[in-house]
């Protein structure tokens, strides 16, 4: 198979939302400008679908998140947010993805992960070993070293600053008395 890019290979983008967020988060303090994520995953071929994987709260403060996600062409699949006895929270998209991702494998040349998890290394060599390219996405210094290896290709989100929107950070009571 032709590992190249080029403009009649079909792609598919999964966006793991929440693995993506928390690593801007953590490592720049910033979010993640998923226009910018998109547009590279693509990368001028010909989009066929993509998927968005995304936690919702009982507060619903996100939906204008995933609004501006859906603005974007991408689908959002939505799954509450777990919270279980003694505070513990879950929200893990890893299985939906997956399955998500051999689904549409048959009608694509390219699979684009957009996601550091090293549980999905199973997934990109099962891909790999069906025909397809498989390209990851995500902030280097968080994604696991073997889903970097096992990718075609792998983008790192925290090389460019295009892929990041510094948080503004509000000034306390204390800032604004000094100035």
């Amino acid at each position: 198979m032709d590992l190249r890019k080029h403009k009649d290979q079909r792609v598919a983008v999964f966006i793991d939302a929440q693995n993506l967020y928390h690593s801007a988060r953590s490592l720049f303090e910033a979010r993640v400008n998923f226009k910018e994520v998109l547009k590279t995953a693509v990368s001028g071929r010909q989009l066929i679908r993509a998927f968005g994987y995304v936690i919702s709260t009982k507060t619903g403060e996100e939906k204008g998140f995933f609004d501006a996600l859906v603005t974007l062409g991408i689908e959002t699949r939505a799954k509450e947010l777990q919270e279980f006895f003694g505070g513990a929270k879950k929200a893990d998209w890893d299985v939906g993805l997956a399955i998500d991702a051999v689904r549409t494998a048959s009608t694509v040349d390219t699979i684009v992960i957009c996601s550091g998890d090293g549980d999905f290394v199973p997934l990109v060599e099962y891909l790999k070993n069906n025909g397809r390219r498989v390209e990851v996405m995500s902030f280097g210094r968080s994604t696991s070293l073997k889903l970097k290896e096992s990718a075609d290709e792998f983008v790192d989100l925290g090389a460019e600053s295009k892929y990041i929107m510094k948080i503004k950070k509000q000034q306390t009571k204390n800032e604004n008395d000094n100035s």
